[in-house]
């Protein structure tokens, strides 16, 4: 199974979207995207990928499988 690797914040969104995730949405200090009642935080805009850990994180807080991620 190919590796997960680093995504931009960009690339990030769209395929949380193509998930079935809305979004994003202001909130607070984060913007989030919700699906049902799954609601994930999205990194503030900086320089750089977001890096493999952080995006692990993201998925798993998302319920979103590795596969379901890079198919």
């Amino acid at each position: 199974m190919p590796k997960l690797g680093p995504v931009s914040r960009a690339k990030l969104i769209k395929r949380l979207r193509e998930l079935g995730f809305d979004g994003p949405f202001s909130g607070g200090r984060h913007l989030f995207m919700s699906r049902g009642d799954i609601d994930v935080r999205i990194p503030n805009s900086h320089e750089g990928d977001i890096s493999v850990d952080l995006l692990a994180r993201i998925l798993k807080q998302a319920g979103i499988t590795r596969r379901e991620w890079l198919d």
